[in-house]
């Protein structure tokens, strides 16, 4: 069916402002929000086609809701109702559970509790619980970000992916960090192992015997890792590290290492390292960007899996530890698969910053 002799769509006053608010509020469902902008567009006299390219979506969809809104306005463009138990919430106070989450805070609070929030619209608080649910908010949820402040940053962006997604021929591309001051624990009880129905359990204090530092390159190509424990973690310990790399690596192959900041990557004996060993380039993270370093992916692994529940009565049985982890993960190596260009990786910092910059911010 093509756009041609459509019925013209015409909007009071009202029903304009209703339909503009629905389409801007931040509050708003995003269904509600693109048939409000639908219908505001079939208002400006757009044609069905011309329509779905505005919006990005498809010329059927602009059909229904156009004729939705025709046939029943405003209330035309609510979902249809489901076959079950009539509704005993209004959309109204639906709309007053989103907002009041999104845009206020109780009284003395920070975020609303699905009891607090019940208490003020009426309703019970599993409902509210089933609201937020429908529209993913999680307000007792919160996580943090940093922007790097690095002036370099989209350079670093575009270097440090570039190496990931396309590496040079005839090179092997390290990630390298170091994970510092990991800490010998032992229990103060011995562990009670898992039963059926009762997790394992361990004793929360413990006794401290020292720490180490860890060394690790990640070649991003393989999966595999060099590592090397280490007392410290200054300038001339990576230096070392740079020289068992070295070592490690076929002659006649250039070797790309990206690494972050810290100082120690920076000086003057690491600089007169490289002078003397040409076929090393490094690479700099941007700051407070560790997240774009891989080896940070297979330190969380390392983490998880040998530290987080280990039992070390020494510094000694840490670094065995560390080294049997490193022997055992390189037996079934993998590479970790990374997908975000650095297009995709820049526009959505982008984003974070027009949301942080905008109104009321």
């Amino acid at each position: 069916m093509g756009d041609t002799r459509l019925e013209p769509l015409v909007l009071s006053g009202d029903e304009r402002s209703i339909l503009r608010n629905w389409a801007r509020r931040r509050s708003t469902a995003q269904g509600l929000a693109k048939r409000a902008a639908i219908v505001l567009a079939c208002a400006d006299g757009l044609s069905n086609t011309a329509v779905a390219a505005r919006l990005e979506t498809d010329r059927k969809t602009v059909r229904r809701w156009r004729t939705r809104f025709l046939a029943e306005r405003l209330d035309g463009l609510s979902d249809e109702p489901r076959p079950g138990v009539p509704r005993t919430i209004t959309d109204a106070q639906v709309e007053e559970v989103v907002v009041r989450t999104l845009e206020t805070v109780p009284e003395g609070g920070t975020h609303w509790s699905k009891r607090e929030l019940a208490r003020q619209v009426g309703i019970s608080p599993t409902s509210v619980h089933r609201i937020w649910q429908a529209f993913g908010l999680a307000p007792h949820r919160t996580e943090t970000f940093k922007i790097s402040p690095d002036p370099l940053l989209l350079d670093k962006i575009r270097d440090v992916v570039g190496l990931y997604l396309a590496p040079p021929a005839n090179a092997v591309v390290f990630s390298v960090d170091e994970k510092p001051q990991i800490q010998a624990l032992e229990r103060t009880a011995p562990v009670l192992p898992m039963l059926p129905g009762v997790p394992e359990r361990r004793s929360f204090d413990y006794i401290r015997h020292g720490t180490t530092d860890l060394f690790a390159a990640l070649d991003i190509a393989t999966g595999k890792v060099i590592g090397k424990v280490s007392a410290r973690h200054a300038a001339v310990d990576f230096r070392d590290f740079l020289d068992l790399l070295d070592h490690e690596v076929e002659p006649g192959l250039a070797v790309h290492v990206i690494c972050d900041n810290l100082s120690a990557h920076k000086a003057p004996v690491v600089h007169k390292w490289l002078v003397a060993h040409p076929r090393f380039v490094l690479h700099f993270t941007p700051t407070y960007s560790s997240w774009i370093n891989q080896v940070e992916r297979w330190f969380a692994e390392l983490q998880r899996r040998c530290l987080e529940r280990g039992v070390f009565c020494s510094v000694e049985a840490l670094q065995a530890a560390l080294e049997k982890w490193i022997e055992v993960w390189n037996e079934q190596a993998r590479p970790f698969r990374w997908t975000k260009t650095a297009d995709q990786i820049i526009d959505r910092i982008c984003r974070y910053c027009d949301r942080i910059s905008g109104p009321g911010h």
